[in-house]
C-alpha cells in the first residue's frame, strides 16, 4: 500500500501561482491530480506517465498548469499559474500501482489506486 502526502495548498490572489507537491511512500506508475469544488463532482485535472514522457490536462487548465514528477523522490508536482477563482477546489493527488506501468491511465477516478488526503486551494478575486 502506497500513501500519498500532499502539500502546497493555500490562499492566493487571482493571477497568482501555486505549486502543489505530492510525495508517495513507494513507487507508482501514473500520477495525477483531481479537484473538487463545492457542490461539484470530482474533476480530472492532469496526469503524467511514469517516465514523464506524456501528460494530459483538462482543457480549462491547459497553458496555465504544468504537471511534472521526480521519480527519485516518488513525487509529483502541479505548477499552477494564472490562477482563477474558478480554480478554487480541494485538490487530490492520485496514483496507480507500479504494476500498471504499461497501462495508459487517463481521467477516470476508477483507474487510480492511491489517493491523497486533499489540499485546499482558494483563489480570491
Amino acid at each position: 500500500q502506497v500513501q500519498l502526502v500532499e502539500s502546497g495548498g493555500g490562499l492566493v490572489q487571482a493571477g497568482g501561482s501555486l505549486r502543489l507537491s505530492c510525495a508517495a511512500s513507494g513507487r507508482t506508475s501514473a500520477m495525477g491530480w483531481f479537484r473538487q469544488a463545492p457542490g461539484k463532482e470530482r474533476e480530472f485535472v492532469a496526469v503524467i506517465s511514469w517516465s514523464g514522457g506524456s501528460s494530459n490536462y483538462v482543457d480549462s487548465v491547459k497553458g496555465r498548469f504544468t504537471i511534472s514528477r521526480d521519480n527519485a523522490k516518488n513525487t509529483v508536482y502541479l505548477q499552477m499559474n494564472s490562477l482563477k477563482p474558478e480554480d478554487t477546489a480541494v485538490y487530490y493527488c492520485a496514483a496507480t500501482k507500479i504494476s500498471k506501468i504499461f497501462l495508459v491511465v487517463g481521467r477516470e477516478v476508477g483507474q487510480y489506486d492511491y489517493w491523497g488526503q486533499g489540499t485546499q486551494v482558494t483563489v480570491s478575486s
